[in-house]
């Protein structure tokens, strides 16, 4: 086969190259962030003393409404799955037959 370089010379003069865009403005580089301070240990806890004085903390009576709310969902949720159990059981026996004497 002959090559046709003469004509893709003559095509690629004629046509705009892909990715030839005039590219836009230059993207700004973020602004270099300092290395983090580092802190000791005694530092390090008095900090984490000062955002614990920061947090909502429940009161009784929440922890105790949201620990039985947790249990009954539990337990709801428990007897749901066994009767779906029990169901599908029931059924599989009916419909193969398996375990029956």
């Amino acid at each position: 086969m002959a090559s046709n370089e003469a004509s893709k010379k003559t095509d690629l003069a004629r046509t705009p190259q892909r990715g030839s865009v005039t590219p836009g403005p230059a993207r700004a580089t973020p602004p270099v962030r300092p290395a983090p301070k580092r802190v000791g240990p005694v530092e390090f806890l008095g900090q984490v003393r000062d955002e614990g004085r920061k947090v909502t903390w429940p009161t009784r009576k929440e922890t105790v409404v949201t620990t039985v709310m947790v249990f009954i969902m539990v337990i709801a949720a428990s007897l749901f799955f066994t009767v779906v159990d029990q169901a599908m059981r029931y059924l599989v026996t009916l419909i193969l037959g398996v375990g029956t004497n």
